[in-house]
């Protein structure tokens, strides 16, 4: 037990409460805009200790990101037609927005809508999906650039370099799809950016592993197998596998790293360690509310919001298992229960606390593997 005292929802969050609608509803995206600063306060540290493989099991991921690169222009075929809504509208109908407390619900913003509306929403809905994707790769592009230039050890500084490459190859491939495929394209989610830009802002190189590599990756790395598994469009299950093959190292990445860090933290910097987890976890939480496309489908953005964060419980379901790979890893990394157990009460308010005990991506990476010889048939 410790008598560190958590900071409140107003001082995590910048904000009443967790659910206050106004400041979820918030968003004001320039269209104008093309460059986004962000101090970036950390030190860039050298190592001279060049020992390589003192840390085994980060050293087995270096070797294993060495052979499983890919490229996005020759391993694809682009020649692939898509059709945005049959490929589109069955990942909409098994998300939680094609249940009755959308469709038929009087509060619901679309209680009144049509065949031709609920077809535009499954368009606009997953180029924003896609879109927001190609915003968390960059984020991630530009958190392990930084990793490489904070972490003190060589063996993290080798398996962040090929991160680097990945997550730019990552920006690449969801940019091609977009633009040449979809042809709608969004804005980056003001909570995403609230939370990149926190993430790189913090000068504490874990707290860059644990924002980016537990948190953001992880929860895309669940996205991604969600939506490879409903998706029918080809190109688009391939591209995900491929992309999936990649996440989930870099979630493992995090969980080995920081596994040998939090063992020596005093009781006060896991707890600011459990706060931030609890705050991106809002954050991922309210992107997914998709506020962008409620307003350009010409909705009242504060009631679709409010009308989201009532979901009954046994429609959450979609919500939840998008936290599948966040919850069982920080549960791994004794985030959960450390102190009195404050991050498991936070995670249970926002109904993710039965994840827990899903397989963690310590070793699970290996699972998600494309060796040379998958490559052609790893759209199956």
């Amino acid at each position: 037990m410790t008598t560190t005292e958590p900071r409140t929802e107003q001082e995590i969050l910048d904000r009443e409460s967790m659910d206050d609608v106004d400041a979820i509803a918030a968003f004001n995206p320039d269209p104008e805009e093309v460059l986004h600063a962000v101090q970036d306060q950390a030190d860039a540290l050298f190592t001279w200790d060049y020992s390589k493989g003192s840390r085994p099991r980060l050293d087995k991921l270096y070797e294993k990101a060495k052979v499983s690169q890919w490229n996005a222009q020759t391993d694809l075929d682009w020649s692939i037609e898509v059709d945005p809504l049959q490929a589109f509208s069955i990942f909409t109908e098994s998300s939680n927005v094609g249940t009755g407390h959308w469709t038929e619900h009087p509060d619901s913003p679309a209680k009144n809508w049509g065949d031709k509306e609920w077809d535009q929403f499954s368009i606009e809905s997953f180029a924003w999906r896609l879109s927001q994707f190609k915003h968390g790769e960059q984020g991630a592009l530009l958190c392990t650039a930084k990793i490489v230039e904070t972490v003190p050890w060589i063996d993290a500084k080798y398996y962040a370099a090929t991160q680097v490459v990945d997550e730019a190859r990552h920006v690449e491939v969801f940019e091609k799809y977009i633009d040449e495929k979809i042809g709608v394209r969004y804005p980056v989610n003001p909570h995403l950016q609230l939370l990149l830009d926190d993430i790189i802002n913090d000068s504490r190189w874990d707290m860059t592993y644990l924002g980016m590599q537990i948190m953001v990756e992880g929860l895309a790395l669940a996205a991604f197998g969600l939506m490879h598994q409903v998706t029918t469009e080809p190109l688009l299950k391939k591209l995900l596998r491929y992309v999936m093959s990649d996440e989930a190292r870099h979630v493992a990445f995090g969980v080995l790293s920081l596994q040998e860090v939090y063992q020596d933290m005093t009781a006060k910097e896991v707890r600011e360690r459990q706060e931030f987890a609890f705050e991106a976890g809002i954050r991922m939480r309210d992107r997914l509310l998709q506020q962008e496309v409620w307003d350009r489908m010409g909705c009242d953005v504060k009631k679709a919001v409010e009308h989201g964060l009532n979901i009954p419980e046994d429609d959450q379901i979609f919500n939840q298992l998008l936290f599948s790979k966040i919850v069982p890893n920080c549960r791994k990394l004794g985030l959960l229960d450390a102190g009195d157990g404050w991050l498991r009460e936070k995670y249970t308010e926002i109904g993710v606390i039965e994840l827990e005990h899903l397989e963690d991506t310590g070793e699970e990476y290996s699972e998600f593997s494309i060796e040379d010889d998958q490559l052609a048939s790893s759209s199956n």
